[in-house]
């Protein structure tokens, strides 16, 4: 009698609120510690990043809308939710090369960095905002507020910490986001996908995509309904980054690098991370109206 086969789990996007496989059909294996084929992940599209781009469009009006303290309660929840799934992602870290205490760092950190944000949620306004001195008989205030659709690489190392920190300053200001996770450790990220998809968060608001990035750069860099670009990995190299800077004239997309080399520092987190995806709005009152 042969030895069975296993058959592998292909992990499926998270687009819309929902899970998806690619359109395209296509997959990558994903390796352990030990180069053993672990699953299958989607080698996600153009298609794929351009309903992703539809989704986060229709969400984002509706997610700003929320007020900032509702914002802040949903990134508590998607802590709570991230808690009560402890064993799970330490345990699937465990497989791509962390000690037990390395991954159980990793996710109580990542824990800790949404509640970070979920207390700021409803405070950086008036600590970024303003009351202007003018020279007439008005009022003029200057608020913060949020850029629109943001995409998002996550970086390669990290693949639960490094998402959840470049996740959380995106969404806590009202923005919604298509995030492509680690290439290399995408596991985590799909497994966390589950975690929002429990969490409260409005369909649409976080997007996760997996796949080969050097397919997607171009597309996540010239897509004419995004508007921003965010990147962090010290790896990506020259000519990326000028491939990067070049396609986001084409809309003027705001390009947000941030070489962070270690996720635990207290330097990864901070308010001025959420104010690279706010715009400026000054608005003039007349005195006595």
């Amino acid at each position: 009698m042969s030895d069975r086969i296993e058959v592998l789990k292909t992990y499926k996007t998270y687009v819309g609120g929902n899970f998806p496989r690619t359109e395209s059909g296509r997959y990558y294996k994903v390796y352990d510690k030990d180069d053993n084929v672990l699953a299958n992940a989607c080698q996600c599209s153009r298609k794929d990043l351009r309903d992703a781009v539809v989704a986060a469009g229709d969400a984002q009006p509706g997610w700003n809308d929320r007020t900032a303290y509702n914002r802040g309660q949903i990134l508590y929840r998607i802590a709570e939710m991230l808690e009560t799934r402890k064993a799970q992602f330490i345990e699937e870290l465990e497989t791509i090369g962390y000690s037990n205490e390395e991954a159980e760092e990793e996710v109580n950190t990542s824990i800790d960095r949404l509640i970070y944000y979920a207390g700021w949620s409803d405070k950086y306004q008036q600590v970024f905002g303003t009351i202007n001195p003018v020279a007439s008989s008005h009022f003029n205030f200057s608020m913060p507020e949020p850029m629109g659709i943001v995409n998002i690489w996550a970086p390669e190392e990290r693949p639960l910490l490094g998402l959840v920190s470049v996740m959380a300053p995106v969404i806590v200001g009202g923005n919604s986001c298509i995030i492509l996770a680690s290439e290399k450790y995408p596991l985590s990220a799909v497994s966390f996908a589950e975690v929002l998809n429990s969490s409260d968060v409005p369909g649409g608001v976080v997007n996760i995509l997996t796949g080969y990035r050097d397919e997607l750069l171009e597309h996540m860099t010239t897509h004419m309904d995004v508007n921003a670009f965010f990147y962090t990995d010290t790896t990506v190299d020259e000519e990326a980054r000028k491939q990067i800077d070049e396609n986001a004239t084409l809309n003027l997309k705001r390009v947000i690098r941030k070489p962070i080399e270690d996720w635990l520092a207290d330097d990864s987190q901070s308010p001025y991370f959420i104010t690279d995806f706010q715009e400026i709005k000054t608005t003039w009152h007349p005195v006595g109206l």
